[in-house]
């Protein structure tokens, strides 16, 4: 039989609001978004948007995130020993699906570098930044996955078993296909498509499969999500550690007294094969050992069906709060666009190798755990967004100091191509400087949700929300990234031919020539107008946030007389349904 019941209580996460991408360095991309639950008390949900990890400066940071049930925040119900003891095993087996689902989110933030490593262009990096869009657009098909399911099977396994089974299948077959969509990526247009094709599938599953795991730890424990950081840092800072192999020979074969080697310790097609078997065995488990209970017995959330959940939605829309708020979720980040989805890129191409841009990750990590809560003590209050106006303009100009680092990168290399460690060193403070105002923005944002969220509405206002900002991320990242090859001047070693485009280059190898050094790096132009237009912005919307965060709670919420008829449509569409299917 299948029951049809909607609990709202999706999220829409990836990389990073910010975090993120976005990552240790931020390059193309992100996946990132982040899924935001809101608790009906009205209690601040810490969220943080997942985005590629090469993007981890950025706001959609992979950290450390808490996401307590309201059983366990509830005063009559404190947690206790006893109740860690009885939710062991669950805690075990959400840690670990959680790290399942961070590793195809880990590998497809490793793509966008792998690529550069071989020349794919700025348009091909746009082209692939396609690939992190699913995690900001779950809200679309989350409640279907959060309505229908098999009640004999389960309500989470229904859609968590042929996910899983799906994304270890997919990661088996291109384990065997990688090597040569990489290596092609850049002169082949076809080769690019089908590769982002394929991640943006990994990641739709894995957008899916998070669907089903956000819900099943909510009916199973507060749940720290410590998992999905572990795939992710499995997935991508690991994987591109032990793949290169200048790190391999110089730390892991001269530690361990074995030869050097012209490969990393981990091949990229090994490490899909390895996880895709991983998935497949570990999926066949759960399905045959692991019996779910009936979340929707004992809920006190509303419950609507799958028609009544997108009628709300439009509902909140139709609010005119609510459009002045979308409006500015979904373009505030122009101002720091080039600097997030550009900057580790750029430092590829002025020689940072992957690897070392991947384990500046490690002393990053655990400021970006340290950092909410510090900043939480700052946002509580009527003004939560106050914080968020006054880390703008500093924001912005660490957008420029950052931009002045990259220039100044090559007068740092050594004659053997490495760079000393005090180069390194700088790196991280300017990024950890920088992590603050991004995590200052931040916090303030799910802050500023939390309060204006109706509670009425169970999570579906909290995922709008965060909706919206994930697409302000992406869809403006993706846009920098195409930009970016047409504001690229470069000149053929033959006169009269000019590279200022991908086909243009190709020309020019193909006459037996080659492309000289930009004459004008488009990064830097795309950095100085983002801030130009941030400025512009901030001057223009400052005072309607302020406007925002004053306005009455009523002025947030839908009838409660809407409300109550959508919960019976809903339980009453839900009565008609199984019995019909009884």
């Amino acid at each position: 039989m299948t029951d049809i019941r909607h609990r709202s209580t999706n999220k829409s996460k990836p990389q990073e609001d910010d975090a993120t991408g976005e990552s240790y360095l931020m390059s193309a991309k992100t996946v990132g978004e982040s899924s935001s639950e809101q608790e009906s008390d009205g209690s601040d949900d810490r969220d943080k948007e997942h985005q590629p990890l090469h993007q981890q400066i950025s706001e959609n940071e992979i950290i450390l995130e808490r996401y307590p049930s309201k059983s366990a925040t509830s005063d009559t119900n404190p947690p206790n020993k006893q109740d860690w003891r009885k939710d062991r095993s669950s805690i075990l087996l959400l840690l670990f699906l959680y790290l399942l689902q961070g590793i195809p989110l880990g590998m497809a933030a490793s793509i966008p570098l792998i690529i550069q490593t071989f020349g794919a262009s700025w348009s091909q990096q746009a082209t692939f930044s396609f690939a992190f869009w699913p995690f900001s657009l779950k809200l679309i098909w989350a409640p279907i996955v959060d309505a229908l399911y098999l009640k004999r099977f389960g309500r989470r396994k229904t859609w968590l078993i042929p996910m899983q089974y799906l994304i270890g299948i997919t990661m088996l077959i291109l384990s065997y296909n990688i090597t040569s969509l990489v290596t092609a990526a850049n002169t082949s247009h076809s080769h690019i498509y089908l590769l982002t094709a394929v991640f943006f599938g990994l990641s739709f599953l894995a957008a899916t499969q998070d669907i089903c795991v956000d819900g099943w730890a909510l009916s199973m424990l507060s749940r720290y999500k410590m998992g999905q950081t572990a795939g992710y840092f499995l997935g991508n800072v690991i994987f591109l550690s032990l793949e290169s192999k200048d790190f391999s020979n110089r730390y892991i074969r001269k530690l361990f007294l074995l030869p050097e080697a012209n490969h990393g310790l981990v091949t990229l097609p090994g490490f899909l094969f390895f996880w895709g078997f991983i998935f497949i065995i570990s999926t066949t488990f759960i399905a045959l050992f692991k019996h779910e209970e009936d979340d929707t017995v004992h809920s006190d959330e509303p419950h609507f069906g799958i028609i009544e959940t997108y009628k709300i939605l439009f509902k909140l829309l139709k609010l005119s709060c609510v459009r002045e708020i979308a409006i500015i979720l979904l373009t505030v980040k122009i101002g720091f666009a080039a600097t997030d989805s550009m900057t580790g890129l750029e430092l590829l191409q002025r020689g940072v190798t992957t690897d070392s841009l991947a384990l500046l990750a490690i002393p990053l990590t655990p400021l970006q755990i340290i950092l909410p809560f510090i900043i939480s003590r700052y946002t509580a209050g009527p003004k939560p967004l106050r914080l968020f106006i006054n880390s703008y303009p500093p924001r912005l100009l660490m957008g420029i100091i950052m931009a002045l680092f990259v220039y100044l990168t090559p007068y740092f290399q050594n004659y053997n191509k490495t760079f000393p460690w005090y180069y390194y060193g700088i790196a991280i403070v300017i990024y950890a400087i920088h992590q603050v105002f991004v995590y200052n923005m931040f916090v303030s944002q799910m802050s500023f949700y939390a309060t204006v969220s109706d509670p009425k509405v169970g999570g579906t206002y909290m995922t709008l929300l965060n909706t919206l900002s994930n697409l302000g991320t992406v869809w403006i990242s993706t846009a920098v990234l195409y930009a970016a090859d047409y504001l690229t001047w470069k000149t053929c070693s033959l006169s009269d031919t000019k590279c200022y485009t991908p086909e243009e280059e190709k020309k020019c190898q193909m006459l037996g020539g080659f492309c000289t050094h930009a004459h004008i790096d488009s990064y830097y132009l795309e950095v100085i107008f983002c801030t130009i237009v941030g400025i512009i912005w901030l001057l223009w919307k400052y005072r309607a946030i302020d406007r925002l965060q004053n306005l009455p709670a009523r002025a947030w919420q839908v009838r409660e007389s809407y409300i109550a008829s959508m919960n019976d449509d809903s339980d009453e569409n839900s009565d008609n349904l199984a019995n019909k299917t009884d």
